[in-house]
């Protein structure tokens, strides 16, 4: 797709300065420490990669998108290959023109945006930005968690803006921009004014529509469950019926109900069979980016917003001790694939704590049809740095988030957990009666769930 591009590396007079570069290029040569400008999206995480890398790298933050579509206008050329016009967003020139600067006196440009669609794009506007600035090389970096090793290990491969990822994401700002600016001015004028229409907004406002209709068009039907209370010496417990008369009860209004209680009211209870059974729990693969937000929606009660906030401060970076750590993997990803090193270092950790629930073999999970795998599950960076061990270091909510990834990741390499399930039938005249209790016969991967429950999709059959 070919665009259009106004930004302020392109104003009179930038072949000049570039000649001043190479000239102080060389100079710098000369000099025994090379510089490194690295670029990265937010603050927090600048701070923390740069006490990683220390003397030599200067790490700067561009704050997302520097270069932009203009909100003012559509800004799409729709008779000339969809192509989109680019502008320095607006407030963001002082902090282009310092990047551009510090370009300029470093010896390597390293971008490092995130390694998603927005993440490259924003290092493609960078690339194009700086190039006349600077002689020096421009290249991009990516990684999956702020750790000195995996940091470390990027600059040593780094590679070329991926033109591919970019264009993905041109395209979808594109159509957003299409859609949105076309589609809401129509909704002012038909609708309501202040209304809005969006790429996905407006087909997931279709689908809540069509299930509310279906809502709507439901014709209620009265029903009705039937529960008996029975002691026996302290013990009291209460059990549903189950059948009556040889067949599944329907109790569809309350003459039904009072038919069955007035029969049986008098009768002798009698046990008539007792069963057990076991049932095997298996423990959950790492968390997704939906994973996470339902379970932190279900357990903690956060907003998807607030959710990924979070998750965001703990991938960044915060203070623990004397050393800023980036605490858990890149939070966006649809894959529950997680790097061998990781798996190792997990299972030594289980070995270490909890031996008897170690399986023999590593758990393997299968990615899901259709999955992107550009990124592992999301996992704790250091499996050491158990919940107990920085909880003095989080605020309330960065902890109660840390622990459901730390749990989730842990459970998913140990053994499966067993349940022991007694059901017992009771008899009433011609009514059944059951109730059900269960209980683990061996914890297994429960012995690190704390925070987790059923609930929230940790078990499964």
């Amino acid at each position: 797709m070919a665009e259009k591009t106004t930004t302020t590396a392109k104003k009179t007079g930038s072949v000049k300065k570039a000649a001043g570069v190479r000239k102080t290029a060389v100079v710098r040569k000369a000099s025994s420490k090379k510089r490194t400008l690295v670029i990265v999206e937010s603050p927090a995480k600048a701070k923390t990669i740069e006490h990683y890398l220390g003397s030599g790298y200067t790490v700067k933050a561009s704050m997302g998108h520097l270069i932009d579509l203009p909100k003012s206008r559509l800004a799409i050329d729709v008779e000339h290959d969809f192509r989109p016009e680019y502008i320095t967003v607006r407030g963001r020139a002082k902090l282009l023109k310092e990047l551009q600067k510090d370009a300029r006196n470093s010896d390597e440009v390293l971008l490092a945006s995130d390694n998603d669609r927005e993440g490259e794009a924003i290092s493609w506007h960078l690339h194009n930005a700086l190039r006349d600035k600077t002689s020096a090389p421009i290249e991009r970096i990516t990684f999956n968690e702020i750790t000195p090793v995996a940091i470390k290990e990027a600059i040593k491969h780094p590679r070329e803006i991926d033109e591919a990822k970019v264009d993905a994401q041109k395209a979808r700002r594109v159509l957003d921009r299409l859609v949105g600016y076309n589609l809401s001015p129509l909704l002012w004028k038909k609708v309501k004014n202040g209304l809005s229409a969006g790429r996905v907004q407006s087909v997931a406002l279709r689908l809540i529509c069509e299930r509310e209709q279906e809502v709507e068009d439901f014709i209620p039907e009265e029903y009705w469950t039937l529960a008996a209370d029975f002691v026996k010496g302290k013990a009291k417990f209460s059990a549903q019926l189950v059948e009556y008369r040889g067949s599944k009860p329907e109790l569809k209004n309350e003459q039904s109900v009072t038919a069955i209680i007035s029969e049986i009211q008098n009768s002798d209870c009698i046990v008539t069979d007792i069963k057990e059974s076991e049932k095997t729990v298996r423990p959950k693969p790492p968390f997704t980016t939906s994973k996470l937000q339902q379970a932190s929606a279900n357990r903690l009660g956060y907003t998807s917003r607030k959710t990924m906030q979070i998750a965001q401060q703990l991938y960044e970076g915060v203070q623990i001790g004397s050393t800023r750590v980036g605490l858990i993997t890149y939070m966006r990803t649809d894959s529950v694939r997680i790097s061998q090193t990781a798996i190792d270092e997990v299972r030594g950790w289980i070995g270490k704590h909890f031996p008897d629930d170690l399986p023999p073999e590593q758990i393997e999970y299968s990615v899901g049809k259709g999955a992107q795998d550009a990124h592992e599950g999301i996992r704790p960076t250091y499996v050491e740095y158990t919940p107990d061990a920085v909880k003095d270091y989080l605020s309330r909510d960065q902890l109660r988030l840390y622990s459901i990834i730390w749990e989730r990741f842990v459970s998913s390499q140990m053994n499966n957990a067993r349940s022991k399930t007694t059901s017992v039938d009771i008899r009433a005249g011609e009514a059944l009666f059951r109730v059900s209790a269960s209980k683990l016969s061996y914890k297994g991967f429960y012995n690190v769930i704390k925070t987790l429950s059923s609930k929230d999709d940790v078990t499964g059959s």
